[in-house]
């Protein structure tokens, strides 16, 4: 593993030495540290990302490749903190202060003033990563994301019948999908950096592949994302607001039966993302209660699509 001191003289040079690091929650496949780093006669607030052995392989196209991404959301004009070096295994940048957390963002009174703005924000922001340049992506094309899905499933040897229903239904409904752009990946609430004034940040880039970008819009608008709220966008706004603003930011124009197919799409996939990671615990693969907890939203997302499929037929 890279040593976060070696990182850390080697960006700001050997008299710099780290202050505080306090390593953050999450990521079985990757650590993230925050860090207070003195050199060069300054104080600096950063964030490091380091892979964990044997973690590489699951954890996406490496830092190296997410480095790059960010360089060129950053250029096209999408809000995510600066990097200031990345290696195979390490990724420092800039550490962005805000809030992450969507219950929080969704409900405290400090962001009651961002939260009718970010629909629209996350329309804009979408719009740039849109105009990314392709090269930025892995060269390896993702291939058919539906098929992708039902291999997912049947490898899984579980059955579920409205996971099966939902692929026929839209195997059979698919949009024609004329544009090919980045897609993020994962862009939802969670995945944001939030303050009072509204998003600072966009985060967690290994996803980042190309393909459709409706895939992002909808995948915005799943209902897990929501986290409770009734407002479909995020919990936070309205599907006209993020579709105008996207718009508005020069994104093409949204034909609003593919934004739904996607984003039943996204539901589906959610929802076998869930059984994989509760049979990585079942099966003793990484034996965890987070794991084992996403279980039971397994048929809150076979629910979902239910709802989803018959307001479609």
């Amino acid at each position: 593993m890279t040593d976060p001191a070696a990182v850390v003289g080697e960006v700001f040079g050997a008299g710099a030495a780290i202050v505080s690091g306090v390593r953050l929650p999450g990521g079985a496949s990757r650590e993230t540290w925050a860090l207070d780093v003195a050199g060069g006669g300054a104080r600096h607030e950063l964030v490091l990302r380091l892979d964990s052995p044997g973690g590489a392989l699951e954890a996406g196209p490496g830092l190296r490749q997410e480095a790059v991404l960010m360089r060129a959301a950053y250029d096209a004009g999408v809000p995510v903190p600066r990097v200031l070096a990345a290696g195979e295994s390490y990724l420092l940048m800039d550490r962005v202060p805000g809030e992450t957390i969507p219950r929080r963002i969704l409900r405290d009174d400090a962001y009651r003033d961002a939260r009718p703005r970010l629909a629209g924000q996350c329309g804009r922001a979408l719009a740039a990563i849109h105009r990314m340049p392709l090269s930025c992506v892995p060269g390896d094309a993702p291939g058919d994301p539906l098929r992708q899905w039902r291999d997912a499933l049947d490898l899984l040897g579980e059955p579920h019948p409205v996971f099966e229903l939902a692929l026929r239904r839209l195997a059979a409904s698919r949009p024609p999908g004329t544009r090919r752009t980045v897609v993020h990946g994962d862009f939802r609430n969670g995945n944001l950096i939030v303050g009072p004034e509204g998003i600072r940040a966009v985060l967690d880039w290994e996803l980042a592949h190309a393909g459709d970008p409706l895939e992002d819009l909808g995948w915005l608008c799943v209902k897990a994302w929501r986290f409770g709220s009734p407002l479909p966008v995020g919990g936070f706004g309205d599907y006209d607001e993020l579709v105008s603003a996207y718009e508005a930011a020069g994104g093409e124009p949204v034909d609003r039966d593919a934004l739904r197919w996607w984003e039943t799409f996204g539901v589906l996939k959610w929802g076998i993302i869930c059984v994989m990671q509760t049979m990585r615990h079942l099966r003793g693969g990484a034996r965890s209660v987070e794991l084992a907890a996403i279980g039971r939203r397994v048929c809150e997302n076979e629910w979902d699509l239910l709802g989803a499929l018959r307001q479609d037929s």
